[in-house]
Order: C-alpha cells, then structure tokens, then sequence
C-alpha cells in the first residue's frame, strides 16, 4: 500500500471517528439536559396560601399557587365553594374551615408544596393546643411546614407565637408555625412582597375570597 493511500484511509477513518464522537457528545448532552430538566423540576417548590370566605350558608376557599416568598404577580388561582357549611363553634374554628381547604387540597399535587399558609394560628395557647393549621399540618401527614399569618392577636397564645410591623403599620400580623423554626417562618413573611402591612399575595387572597359573593 502506497504511503498516499494509508494517509487517505487513517484520515477517513479519524473522520468517523470523529463523527461517532460528536454523535456521542449529542446524545449525553440530551440525555444531560433531560436529567438536569428534571432534577430542576423537582426541586421548584411551590408555596400554598389559603383564605375562605363564608356566604349565605357556603364557604369560598381560595387557594393561590406561587414559587418565591416575594412573589407579587406570577401566581395560580385554584377555588371551589362548597354548601352547607358547618355553623361556627368558638374555639374549634378549624371544624369549619378544615374541610373546605382540605377538598380544594384534592386538585392540588402536593409532592411540590414547599409552605402552607393559612389565615389563622397554628396553636391555640401556650400548652400547644391545635388551631386551625395545626390541625391541617396532622392531616397532611406532618409533611408540609403549616405558616399561620393572623391579622389578629389570640390572647391565649404567648411563647410560639411572633408579631411582626410591615411598611409603616403599627398593628403587627401574628405569625406562628409548625414543621418549620418560627424564626424561619417569621422572615419567610417579612419578606413577601408588598409595602404595606398585608402581603400583596395575601391582600389579592382576600379579595379573591370575596370576590362575586356580595
């Protein structure tokens, strides 16, 4: 074989290989992509805030869905009303407002759910009496931190319990937490958007409450 030849063949056979290389590198790279896709997909955890609103016998729940704490526009609506209500028992609210978030949690995939907040108090008194969201954080199974954000002070409840002034209000919100440190939980809410003392979220939550029911 002439020397000529042998340099033609090696070049040709480099070219495949070269070929078969890049090829190679194509589908890592894919098969990287879908993998980091994926991987990125799991860890986009979504925040929950829930309100209800009662009317005329029914109760409207609103839920929004949002990816940051400082969040003020990008988020999803899910909602139901549901009839026949139970009346309210003072000290056992949750009784009637648990049901209602519960069945619009049924529309929701909660393997994404980083935070629930709700518009109560997780503990009711210093012994660690349920409220509202204690209750829900023992009905999802302990697997989502619960966030109560009360515009309210519950006089019972001093030790778990944390009030924080937002914008130029001197009326603190109360917040209180269970599945997550209170400290936590505290800065997660001072840092939702929003000037004023309600979080935009929030304020737009109840709204949307309230919203075609007066």
């Amino acid at each position: 074989m002439e020397f000529f030849d042998f340099m033609i063949i090696l070049e040709i056979n480099f070219s495949k290989f070269m070929f078969v290389a890049e090829i190679s590198f194509i589908f890592a790279k894919m098969k990287f992509n879908s993998s980091y896709n994926l991987l990125l997909t799991r860890f986009l955890y979504m925040i929950l805030a829930f309100d209800t609103y009662y009317f005329d016998g029914k109760a409207k729940t609103v839920c929004l869905e949002f990816e940051k704490w400082n969040e003020s526009e990008n988020f999803k609506i899910h909602t139901e009303i549901i009839d026949n209500v139970e009346e309210y028992i003072p000290g056992e609210f949750y009784r009637r407002e648990l049901p209602c978030i519960m069945s619009l949690l049924n529309q929701i995939d909660l393997k994404t759910v980083d935070a629930i907040i709700v518009d109560s108090f997780v503990y009711l008194d210093d012994e660690k009496k349920y409220g509202l969201g204690g209750h829900l954080y023992e009905k999802l199974n302990k697997e989502i931190p619960i966030i109560g954000v009360a515009k309210t002070n519950f006089a019972s409840i001093e030790k778990d319990k944390i009030g924080i002034l937002r914008g130029d209000s001197q009326k603190p919100l109360f917040i209180t937490a269970i599945g997550i440190e209170l400290d936590d939980a505290v800065q997660k809410v001072a840092s939702m958007a929003g000037e004023f003392r309600i979080p935009t979220l929030l304020k737009e939550l109840d709204r949307l409450t309230k919203e075609d029911t007066i």
